[in-house]
């Protein structure tokens, strides 16, 4: 959500954050059909150009934009960024934000090519599809490569929190004995591309908050949960997905975990589950597997 202290949203309108399950997919609007538009911009530059253009082109011609972003994460750019487009800008700064506001152009120039370079695409480079914005878009993640270089075939009905794009989900599902996977994720986009990256029956694909996802009664668990949220370090993200996989595992259920090593886990793991044994640890990371 854009912070409302800073600036005013107006009422009744529809969320169109990808990171708000069951909201409106912003790319999905109508052109030149919204009045009005605020957006907290993101801080990766093409996610950032590809929201903007997405949102000039569903404002109607005269329709306010109103978007804001910390200065030291792509807020300074954002009024350069908006009149490349052909907007006339006004800006201000407060509480360490820039906050510019602009009407939509007749003819507003350079949304095509904005919303082509950060538009879903395949990733060559690992051979999925992907988007600017989603976690590790374009590579591998360190955690993720350890714990696919030591996943064990899995058996029964399991889920992989945090999925992403599906890596892990990819490797899971080539043991024949899995049932059932369920790939939870808060990212729409990532959802929308796992579907296409995990081309197997036995897959679900559920967009929501793993932490408030009601699954039991499964024999397994993988994770490699975040530890940001909007930018800033939270522990307390890693330790409630521990929580959560804790809550949706029968008796004797395994979760197989991967986290930075200087995150406090152990001790949440220990007093949800009967036993953790650190099964590798390389490159700043620990792989956990703990059995409810």
């Amino acid at each position: 959500m854009p912070p409302l202290d800073l600036v005013d949203v107006p009422d009744g309108a529809r969320q169109v954050s990808p990171l708000h399950p069951g909201a409106d997919a912003l790319e999905a609007l109508s052109d030149a059909t919204l009045a009005e538009i605020v957006i907290a911009a993101p801080p990766s530059s093409i996610e950032r150009r590809f929201v903007l253009a997405q949102a000039l082109r569903a404002l109607e011609p005269g329709g306010a934009l109103t978007a804001l972003g910390a200065k030291d994460k792509g807020g300074q750019r954002l009024r350069a960024e908006l009149e490349a487009f052909g907007c006339d800008v006004a800006e201000r700064s407060k509480a360490r934000q820039r906050i510019c506001v602009a009407t939509r152009p007749a003819a507003p120039t350079g949304l095509a090519e904005a919303i082509r370079e950060g538009a879903p695409a395949m990733v060559e480079e690992i051979g999925l599809r992907s988007q600017p914005g989603v976690f590790s878009w374009n590579r591998v993640d360190p955690g993720s490569a350890l714990l696919l270089a030591h996943l064990p075939a899995f058996a029964g009905r399991g889920a992989d929190l945090g999925a992403g794009l599906g890596i892990l989900s990819r490797a899971v599902l080539a043991s024949p004995k899995v049932e059932e996977l369920t790939l939870v994720e808060l990212d729409r986009r990532a959802v929308e591309a796992s579907r296409q990256n995990v081309d197997d029956p036995r897959a679900r694909f559920l967009w929501a908050d793993a932490r408030e996802t009601a699954l039991d009664d499964l024999d397994f668990v993988v994770s490699n949960p975040p530890f940001h949220a909007e930018g800033i370090e939270d522990r307390g993200l890693g330790q409630s997905f521990i929580t959560a996989a804790a809550r949706m595992l029968r008796r004797s259920g395994t979760l197989l975990l991967v986290a930075n090593r200087h995150m406090p886990y152990e001790a949440v793991l220990r007093s949800a589950f009967r036993s953790v044994d650190v099964t590798a640890e390389a490159a700043g990371y620990k792989i956990f597997e703990a059995r409810k």
